[in-house]
């Protein structure tokens, strides 16, 4: 999910709001879509058949047997993690001088969080969150600052819960395998990382016009793009504009907070969802502090590898850390459960979501 959202929108730097960034095309999304299905089809199987135990009859009886009340539960908490992505876009636009309509703004959620899980590494959520955005009329420059700022808060909300469930909480993270605790610290680095580069490219004028510029310089060195000159000046008018922007993010301060506040908020929901399907299925409530941390370090530790969705990497994860809290078969289907309603449940809603705002659009263009 876009808990392994690493990329940002540098394409959108160099698009004005009337030439907005290109859609992803079909033949593109096509291909990443059925190869999102074939991995999560394959860790599907992976997953059930290194269970001796496993049978699809008592997967049924143990999904009959759930609370409804505490379904119901994981079924908001996972609707959540869209809305709260979704007003945390349009708090940032509002407070940049843009008014984004709520509709507007869950599609944008939806999209992010949707081409996040069916690229590599996340590498498709910004960009096609910053074509609706754009063909929406949202000045390019507000775009990419929203986007920006949003995805560092989120890449800081997932630091800073790591941070306090290794002080409230640390067991959980040496209960894992060492394999599984490596992959959880390279992870940990990585959004470490991620964070530093997004506070590079916000908040210091050169950085992000220096990468933009010589990408240009290079791409047209090699061909592949021409009138350099006349679309560095047309990128040095748009980094202006950029930069006005992100100097007034740089003066409101409780925006930012807010926004990271949000972000955390946004990471509790996501992960709620396991913790929620495992008191659901008779999960003791003593426990599900540590099933949520358990889910938090999964998270993380996701991030460590780019396939798209961290499918496989994060079923690996939580069949490790649930395996040391219950029994085997019992870990698989709260996985499953789990990972189904956090996961493929919440991609569906985006991806059918994407799908009809995309055929609006051409249909808005033909008219």
């Amino acid at each position: 999910m876009k808990g392994q959202n690493n990329d940002f929108p540098l394409n959108t730097i160099e698009s004005s709001s009337k030439q907005p960034p290109e859609a992803p095309k079909k033949q593109n999304k096509l291909l990443w879509t059925i190869l999102f299905i074939a991995i999560a089809a394959a860790s599907i199987w992976a997953v059930t058949s290194q269970n001796r135990d496993f049978s699809i009859k008592d997967f049924l009886s143990y999904l009959s047997n759930a609370s409804p009340v505490w379904i119901f539960a994981a079924v908001l908490s996972m609707i959540a993690y869209i809305v709260v992505e979704a007003y945390a876009i349009i708090y940032l636009c509002k407070g940049l001088g843009y008014k984004c309509k709520w509709k507007n703004g869950f599609l944008y959620s939806a999209s992010d969080i949707y081409f996040s899980a069916i690229t590599p590494s996340a590498t498709g959520g910004q960009p096609a969150c910053a074509y609706f955005m754009v063909k929406d009329k949202v000045p390019g420059a507000i775009a990419t600052v929203t986007l920006l700022l949003n995805v560092m808060m989120y890449t800081l909300s997932l630091i800073l819960i790591g941070i306090i469930i290794m002080i409230v909480n640390p067991k959980t993270f040496f209960c894992f395998h060492p394999i599984s605790m490596a992959l959880i610290a390279i992870g940990y680095i990585l959004q470490l990382g991620l964070a530093l580069l997004f506070y590079f490219v916000l908040y210091k004028k050169d950085f992000l016009h220096r990468i933009c510029n010589n990408t240009l310089r290079l791409f047209g060195k090699i061909h592949l793009v021409n009138n350099v000159e006349k679309k560095l000046a047309k990128l040095n008018k748009t980094m202006e504009e950029y930069h006005s922007y992100s100097n007034i993010l740089k003066k409101q301060r409780r925006m930012i907070v807010k926004t990271l506040l949000l972000n955390v908020l946004q990471r509790f929901a996501q992960i709620a969802v396991t913790m929620f399907v495992f008191l659901a299925t008779g999960g003791i409530l003593g426990q599900a502090l540590d099933i949520w941390s358990i889910q938090n370090f999964v998270v993380i530790g996701a991030s460590c590898i780019p396939i798209p969705g961290a499918i496989g990497i994060t079923d690996y994860l939580m069949l490790d850390g649930f395996g040391k809290l219950m029994e085997s078969q019992q870990a698989t289907n709260l996985e499953l459960l789990s990972r189904t309603l956090s996961f493929y449940c919440c991609i569906f809603i985006c991806g059918i979501s994407v799908i009809l705002k995309y055929y609006l659009l051409k249909r808005r263009s033909k008219t």
